[in-house]
Parts: structure tokens; sequence; C-alpha cells
């Protein structure tokens, strides 16, 4: 299986949250990820970078949404520039507007599960 690097967008280390155990699962996995968050601390090892720094990051293949999409405007241009494969927009982030704008530029959608995906081998 190919390994993905991927960034969290919305990462956090409060353990009760998706994102955290997204962390988690991708870290088990063996896949790369990059924690991007407004919370500061670390999660399964990894210092959370400030979101609002917009960190560069290069080689994105995926990045996983735990932002909603109220929240999500002020920082798609930075999510656009990452360049990603694909985004997957996580239960409760569906944004229509934001998937038509990542599309238009080639960017794969899709509305999905991160830790469900990982659990079924389909990430």
């Amino acid at each position: 299986m190919d390994k993905k690097r991927t960034v969290i967008i919305g990462a956090t280390p409060n353990p009760s949250r998706y994102a955290y155990r997204a962390a988690h699962m991708l870290d088990h996995h063996g896949h790369t990820f990059i924690p991007v968050g407004i919370k500061k601390g670390e999660v399964a090892g990894k210092t959370i970078l400030d979101l609002r720094q917009q960190p560069p990051v290069e080689e994105v293949d995926t990045v996983t949404l735990y932002i909603g999409p109220q929240n999500q405007p002020e920082w798609e241009d930075y999510i656009l520039s990452l360049q990603p494969r694909r985004i997957i927009f996580n239960p409760g982030t569906e944004n229509p507007p934001f998937a038509k704008k990542a599309a238009r530029q080639g960017i794969e959608t899709e509305e999905a599960c991160t830790l469900v995906m990982l659990q079924l081998g389909m990430f």
C-alpha cells in the first residue's frame, strides 16, 4: 500500500476529538502526517503547527479537514496552495463550494471519513 503524506487541518491535542484519533490512526498505518491547527500542543508525538502561520508543507498527497465549513473560507487559499492530490471532507466539514473550487484546480475531493477509510484499507 502507498503511504500518503497527509496534512491534518484542525489538528488538536484533545483526545476526545476525531482529528486526534485520525493522527494516531495515520501514524499506526504508517502514513506521514503533519498536524496543523490553532490549538497548541502535540498529537501522536508531533508538534501541531500553527494554522495561522500557514506553514509550508511540500509533497502533500492528502489534506484531511477537521474544521467546519463556517471556518474554512479563511484557510481555503492556504489549503489549495499545498497542492494536494485530494482533500477529504470529513463528516461535518462538507463544503460544496470549496470542493468545486478545489476540483477546478484538479484536486480530487471526497466526502468521507478518514477513520473509516483507514480501517477499511481504502485510504
